[in-house]
């Protein structure tokens, strides 16, 4: 097992929340424009009290979620954060347990193929307590009934109607495969990784439907949110400087906000990723 702290992991999580809130998501929670009931100050609380709950490696991957989403939960009262949760935990677990030789992402692999009944059990307590919006029910291992499988079992029955559970499902392919490089493409040009951020949210939301945008609505908004986001893309790859495209997104965001657009499941995505790059560099040391 690699000798990382506790410490230093709580410390990559953190900036990977705080580093998302920094950059300007449009129709998202940002220091740039709060929206749908929740602050930044909510979602600083829920990445301070959540974390220590994700680093307590005593305990299985399931509970250890059940007890971040709690935290949460008394710290706020709202959901702002279970995708988020349900993303990092795995990823957690893989960066201490990489092995010799191994990457993380193979090691994400070993994560979730261990994944037990009892992870699945406290995954479905975490999601009840969440109460996240549009959760509907499910025609296969429903959250409000206890479950008979393995919790990347329970995920893959889920992955069509949310992207998380797709992650699960496909070793977080679109992480690996799509976030990571145009992470790794957008901070090479720009040098800051608020505005790699942006970059990595549009490109993300361009390609990818949001399952939370349309658990809400359908597709009804899909394919206008990946124009909106083709529009962003394009102008960071013209300006100069990306503070040009300020205008741009407040415009954007201001259209999505009244509509009630909130591309959470994209942002969930973003700090996944933002996380997976912090820890493939620190499981290298």
């Amino acid at each position: 097992m690699n000798r990382i702290a506790a410490a230093q992991l709580e410390h990559a999580y953190r900036y990977a929340c705080e580093t998302e809130l920094r950059a300007f998501k449009p129709g998202n929670v940002s220091l740039y424009s709060e929206a749908h009931d929740m602050t930044v100050a909510d979602f600083r609380e829920s990445a301070k009290a959540s974390a220590p709950h994700l680093v307590d490696f005593e305990v299985g991957v399931g509970e250890r979620i059940y007890r971040a989403v709690a935290a949460t939960r008394e710290r706020v009262g709202c959901n702002t954060n279970l995708g988020i949760v349900l993303l990092a935990a795995p990823l957690l677990q893989a960066c201490i347990a990489r092995g010799n030789n191994e990457s993380l992402r193979e090691s994400v692999d070993r994560v979730l193929a261990a994944t037990t009944r009892n992870d699945a059990e406290w995954v479905y307590r975490a999601i009840r307590l969440a109460a996240p919006g549009g959760l509907g029910e499910a025609p296969e291992q429903d959250v409000r009934q206890p479950p008979d499988v393995t919790l990347q079992q329970a995920m893959a029955l889920a992955e069509r109607r949310d992207r998380i559970a797709w992650q699960y499902a496909h070793g977080y392919a679109d992480i690996f495969d799509f976030s990571v490089p145009v992470y790794h493409t957008a901070l090479s040009r720009w040098g800051d990784d608020k505005w790699a951020t942006v970059g990595l949210f549009a490109e993300l939301l361009r390609w990818i439907p949001d399952s939370h945008i349309e658990r809400k609505f359908g597709v009804r908004f899909t394919p206008r949110v990946a124009d909106r986001m083709r529009l962003v893309s394009q102008a960071l790859s013209m300006a100069d400087h990306p503070e040009q495209t300020m205008e741009l997104l407040r415009d954007i965001d201001n259209e999505f906000k009244s509509a009630g657009i909130n591309p959470g499941t994209t942002a969930d995505l973003t700090v996944t990723t933002l996380l997976a790059v912090k820890l493939d560099t620190l499981c290298e040391h």
